[in-house]
């Protein structure tokens, strides 16, 4: 019998052990939850429904025995920026899986299939309420949040409540142990300019980031943050669930950022202190919010696309609120750079973050750019992605001895700020010379009223080999423009066709699908 026990607990200070070697997010998790026990985790607001920090754990581990059941490696995750999400993002973790993040956004049915064959998984999580609001029908291998809740036993119950009171370090016990080097969720890009690729982020890549972020903008316990970004975007999984989740904060969370007016409502009721977006999310809540509806917002981020001046101006003259716009990638974690209260230069975007080096090369020599000189950005450190899933290939085209290229291009300038000056696929080569598509689309944004978007893009030509096409989404005096864009454009910067779309094609993340969108143009100029 003493020989028995003492292998027992020689074999449990080993799992013990192996448990607390490295940052385990799901791991970190348990440690706030037992620290905050009695405090608001989540509030959905989408359902109206609030979870403390102890019962968020104790749903967790409930959902964690039923995730058990699922088969061992990668299981899909298509369910919107809510509760539901929360938990079994959690449950998929502590039960020795990892989750793959699903668009549900555009082509929900597409990606779901296009997933589980990319990534080699059946089971997907979903929400039959979510299918029959984007009337996407079945696919074999999804298993409804509804059906799971709705069959849960008294004994799963009573299992978690009683693990939930153990200390943190016997509940780790419990839950998947593993290194930090283990990934922690696979996303896949945005698939705006091709198919999307996968990326795989480890506990490493996350913990890192959140720790920059932490130490750039100084979050507390004490912060209470508006998630509207889906989950399945990078920006929103780190900034929106894996950081107030790590620091203890609040997170106040609703499924539909499109929504302006209630995001607004719910920014002034909750009294929410941090808010992430997009330019185009930005601008809704801009224009649909009232007088004191940010009052709380110590910290408002605009990423994942340029952030124009008049939308900065707007909120500050309205809100009194500093948009702080950064930048990043989701093989990056995804804030490779940001601007902050303390150090923020208005057009760039910031500083870069402590773990993350950033070298300007030249696009033709691969010689290091002086500063102010534009090139391709790369970086490196240990929030950048180990490579994509499965694709050798993509991978040696965008890692070169420990950088990742970004396919960006940009400078830093004397003071160290990095200004982005657009994609190099949105730099085009006419008559020798290369144009920015980026530039000629921000002067042309200033000359158009704040109610009408516009994209630059290409189209071929069987002259010139490509043309510059405009795209707006209302009506304009195409020769006035013209005659305004010579001003400040070369002449073969210039759009000569201008196209008018109601509404543009966009991304889950509220980013203008470029794919879509040039092949929509390539197809109305043949006719």
């Amino acid at each position: 019998m003493v020989v028995k026990s003492a292998y027992l607990l020689n074999f449990l200070v080993k799992l013990y052990l192996k448990g607390t070697l490295a940052m385990l997010l799901h791991h970190r998790f348990v440690e706030t939850a037992k620290q905050y026990a009695q405090k608001t985790a989540i509030s959905d607001r989408s359902v109206g429904k609030s979870l403390t920090y102890r019962q968020t754990l104790i749903a967790s581990l409930i959902l964690t025995r039923i995730c058990r059941k699922f088969p061992r490696g990668n299981v899909g995750l298509m369910v919107p920026t809510s509760l539901g999400c929360i938990l079994a993002k959690i449950a998929i973790l502590m039960s020795g899986r990892t989750p793959v993040m699903i668009n549900y956004s555009t082509g929900a049915e597409q990606n779901a299939r296009f997933a589980q064959r990319k990534c080699a998984f059946h089971t997907i999580i979903t929400s039959k309420a979510l299918l029959e609001k984007i009337n996407c029908p079945h696919v074999p291998g999804m298993i409804y949040l509804e059906e799971i809740m709705a069959g849960l036993s008294w004994l799963d119950k009573l299992w978690a409540a009683g693990i939930a009171l153990l200390p943190a370090n016997l509940i780790k016990l419990f839950i998947k142990g593993g290194d930090e080097d283990d990934n922690l969720v696979l996303l896949f890009t945005s698939g705006s300019e091709r198919e999307p690729k996968t990326v795989p982020l480890t506990h490493k890549n996350i913990t890192t980031n959140i720790v920059d972020c932490g130490e750039r903008f100084h979050f507390t316990d004490q912060d209470i943050l508006l998630a509207t970004l889906p989950y399945f975007h990078v920006f929103g999984m780190t900034v929106n669930l894996w950081l107030p989740l790590f620091y203890g904060s609040t997170i106040v969370c609703y499924a539909n950022p499109l929504e302006y007016k209630k995001v607004c409502e719910i920014a002034r009721k909750e009294k929410t202190t941090v808010m992430v977006g997009t330019p185009s999310f930005y601008w809704g809540y801009l224009r649909k919010s009232e007088l004191g509806d940010f009052t709380t917002t110590r910290i408002a981020m605009c990423g994942a696309d340029k952030c124009p001046d008049a939308l900065r101006e707007g909120f500050m003259s309205k809100h009194g609120v500093t948009l702080l716009e950064g930048y990043g990638a989701t093989e990056c974690s995804p804030v490779i750079s940001v601007n902050s209260a303390e150090e923020n230069r208005p057009g760039s975007v910031g500083k870069p973050v402590t773990s993350i080096a950033v070298r300007i090369e030249n696009y033709e020599t691969g010689e290091e750019c002086a500063p102010g000189e534009d090139g391709r950005i790369l970086v490196k450190g240990p929030s950048v992605m180990k490579g994509y899933f499965n694709d050798f290939e993509q991978t040696s085209l965008r890692m070169r001895h420990g950088w990742y290229d970004t396919g960006d291009m940009g400078n830093i300038d004397a003071d160290g700020y990095l200004w982005h000056v657009g994609r190099l696929k949105r730099f085009i080569k006419i008559g020798g010379e290369m144009i920015s598509l980026v530039r000629t689309e921000n002067v042309l944004e200033k000359l158009l009223p704040e109610d009408i978007e516009c994209c630059v893009i290409e189209v071929p030509d069987a002259i010139k080999g490509a043309k510059i096409v405009a795209v707006t989404t209302a009506p304009i005096e195409e020769k006035t423009i013209i005659k305004q864009l010579a001003g400040q454009l070369p002449a073969i910067a210039i759009p000569k066709i201008f196209l008018v779309r109601q509404q543009m094609p966009k991304t889950g993340n509220g980013k203008i699908d470029f794919r879509a969108l040039t092949e929509i143009a390539r197809q109305e100029l043949q006719r």
